[in-house]
């Protein structure tokens, strides 16, 4: 392979990665919209019919391209296997606190909570990995803090549902991160472990004749149905992205998110959107671009040590 086919082999992948990313991250940008359709199902059952029917949609995509060993091998890992269930733990504790944040008009705690977890996970890189935190990312946990500190003084209560958002996103990071399985095989061994009683309880519920499935109508259930997909298809577009771009554009392309929950929230649900909103936001958006900008120069000097490294 010549060099102009190398680079050109390279831009491809890196348009098809960003095209995966952006559409990923849109697709996590427009869940409230999604999980707002839901408002009259209970938050617990959303949640469990989320798992439920992510376990079909993953078995169906393991089976279509042969995976089954990698399962196999996972759930025979006791480390992996104990690293999974409580990475599963961290996800579903996610999913179940941004649905209830959906459903009572909490769209800006959500889109604050994904705001601040790129600190979370500069915080942890620092706790568990001893990763030197370099100035300008101390000074963007600073920020975030400051805007954090903000919120609670001004607005007069602690932005729970945020802090347990990035605290448990944060934390599925790390732990997915120590767990040696790739994107599909884990999320897929999630599910699996927390099947059985996402399961049972809908039989439960069922039974009692408390559950939406499928007493709620048509739109109800087949929204219900396709949050398995909902759940699934984004993660396996991020793991490709990821494959195939810079951690750096990785970085600049989650701010989408957190971006359009908010735009949602203040344009097209009007939550109240205070100055001690404003305040804290300001704050924690300049400490993202701190951040972003210690990413990006980061990234350079690698590229340029690289590079020096070739010609020696």
């Amino acid at each position: 392979m010549t060099g102009v086919q190398k680079k050109t082999g390279q831009q491809h992948n890196a348009a098809t990665g960003l095209g995966y990313g952006i559409l990923a991250y849109l697709i996590w940008g427009f869940f409230p919209v999604y999980f707002k359709a839901l408002a009259g199902v209970p938050p617990m059952q959303v949640v469990c019919h989320r798992i439920v029917w992510s376990v079909l949609f993953l078995w169906l995509i393991i089976v279509w391209r042969g995976r089954w060993g990698t399962i196999r091998d996972a759930l025979h890992d006791r480390r992996a296997l104990t690293l999974l269930t409580v990475s599963a733990l961290l996800i579903a504790t996610n999913w179940l606190v941004f649905i209830i944040a959906v459903g009572h008009a909490q769209v800006i705690q959500s889109s604050l909570g994904y705001f601040i977890t790129p600190f979370v996970s500069v915080l942890l890189g620092f706790l568990f990995f001893q990763e030197r935190l370099r100035r300008l990312q101390l000074v963007s946990l600073l920020l975030a803090a400051a805007g954090v500190l903000m919120l609670t003084i001004q607005y007069g209560r602690f932005p729970w549902v945020a802090m347990i958002l990035a605290l448990t996103f944060g934390s599925y990071g790390l732990f997915r991160k120590i767990v040696t399985v790739d994107s599909l095989t884990g999320l897929t061994v999630e599910t699996l472990l927390l099947g059985p009683a996402a399961l049972g309880y809908l039989i439960f519920v069922s039974w009692q004749g408390t559950g939406a499935f499928p007493a709620q109508g048509t739109q109800t259930v087949t929204l219900l149905v396709l949050a398995g997909v909902a759940t699934a298809v984004p993660l396996l577009l991020f793991a490709s992205a990821a494959r195939l771009l810079r951690l750096a554009t990785i970085g600049f392309l989650q701010y989408i998110t957190p971006t359009l929950h908010f735009l949602l929230a203040v344009l097209l649900y009007k939550e109240p959107f205070t100055r001690a909103h404003l305040a804290s936001f300001l704050f924690i958006w300049g400490g993202l671009c701190c951040y972003s900008y210690d990413a990006w120069r980061g990234m350079r000097e690698a590229r340029k040590n690289s590079r020096s490294c070739e010609i020696l």
